[in-house]
């Protein structure tokens, strides 16, 4: 029988944690009941899961319970909070700021607002990936109601200064956005402290079940308001209608929970592991790091391989390794990736780029197979293509 290859995907997703898996499984068949049905034991059980799970997400950001409004995922979350803010507050204005290497569930959202007349600024980034901040100062108006920031990149990484851009905000009365699907539970994150209006967040980056996520929405100093994307009956205070789907809304809250108990141990092993693969594949010259050195995830690796194409290095590490050239989301597509390109990268070095993402099931064992993989297969490959 021959073994599973060695998981360093863990950007595009996670698998269930065990401890989360089974917080989870009552709410399928014992407690199945609705959180909705306020008359009988088992809405009650329902009720009471979700309650519990509402409060422990929100302490883990720092937030009111009553602030944290439940999604389907992140993508749901972000368009929520983008879209939600703009047709609340276009009375104030229509100017939106974001960064050109955010993730298309902030940039397809924008673009959408921009057809309906909205302004979108798209900052650049430094070639470590980092903001401006004085540029972003620069592109703040009279009439900006929001600024979405990414606090950690899926493809390279790269964690913002969120609370400087926090307080940049704060001090202009803009609403701050934040998509923190790829930080929760990674690193601290606290509402208050980093001046952040809203966030965006889901269950299976951090080892929960795909489908769930959640928005957080400031509800004082400021009060935010934003319009509902979906209606019907009215759950989520009216933010959010739908049946919630209480053994996610567990799981989600479980993972959250592990991730920040956890999270100063496993940042340290990460960043070993990463350092090791890294070490090992940097002397093959010809070798980029794709993001900046030290201010980013504990478990990214991105790199480009001068001279080579990403597609052919990745079909020869397969099926020993299971990872991917960038975003899950656009991994299909035979187009470099944007975020690569916004950091200055010519078409051909970003095509050459792995996104290595190790995660909790990393072993040193596995890291020292991979990179002896690589080694390998990057000096065939160069001999082959010249």
């Amino acid at each position: 029988m021959t073994s599973p290859p060695i998981y360093l995907d863990h950007h595009a997703t996670t698998p269930v944690d065990d401890r989360v898996l089974a917080a989870m499984l009552p709410y399928f068949n014992e407690r199945f009941g609705n959180p909705a049905s306020s008359s009988h034991l088992y809405g009650w059980e329902a009720e009471e899961a979700v309650t519990q799970a509402r409060q422990t997400i929100a302490s883990a950001i720092g937030a009111d319970p009553t602030e944290i409004v439940f999604t389907s995922g992140a993508t749901e979350a972000n368009n929520l909070a983008i879209k939600g803010v703009a047709e609340a507050n276009m009375a104030r204005g229509k100017h939106i700021v974001t960064i050109c290497t955010e993730h298309s569930a902030v940039l397809d959202p924008c673009e959408y607002l921009a057809s309906l007349g909205f302004e979108v600024t798209y900052l650049p980034v430094d070639r470590d990936g980092l903001i401006d901040l004085d540029k972003l100062a620069a592109s703040l108006r009279d009439d900006t109601i929001l600024v979405s920031i990414m606090a950690a990149n899926n493809e390279i990484g790269v964690l913002q200064p969120i609370a400087e851009i926090g307080q940049l905000c704060h001090d202009r009365d803009i609403y701050f956005h934040t998509d923190a699907a790829q930080a929760i539970g990674k690193i601290p994150l606290d509402v208050t402290t980093q001046h952040i209006d809203l966030m965006s967040l889901t269950a299976h980056k951090i080892y929960g079940p795909k489908g769930g996520g959640a928005l957080y929405v400031r509800r004082r100093d400021p009060r935010v308001a934003i319009a509902a994307q979906l209606h019907g009956g009215g759950q989520e205070r009216g933010r959010r209608s739908g049946t919630l789907y209480a053994p996610q809304i567990v799981g989600m809250a479980e993972a959250i929970a592990i991730g920040v108990a956890e999270m100063e141990a496993e940042t340290a092993r990460l960043s070993s592991l990463r350092s090791r693969l890294f070490e090992a594949i940097e002397p093959l010259g010809g070798v980029t790091l794709n993001g900046h050195p030290t201010q980013r995830l504990a478990g990214n690796l991105n790199l480009s391989f001068a001279g080579l194409n990403g597609n052919r290095l990745l079909r020869s590490l397969q099926p020993m390794v299971a990872l991917s050239s960038g975003s899950a989301c656009s991994s299909a597509t035979a187009k470099s990736s944007h975020v690569l390109r916004s950091l200055g990268l010519s078409d051909d070095l970003a095509l050459a780029s792995l996104r290595f993402g190790l995660g909790r099931s990393t072993t040193a064992e596995q890291i020292e197979t991979v990179a002896a993989a690589v080694v390998s297969a990057v000096k065939e490959l160069r001999v082959n293509e010249h």
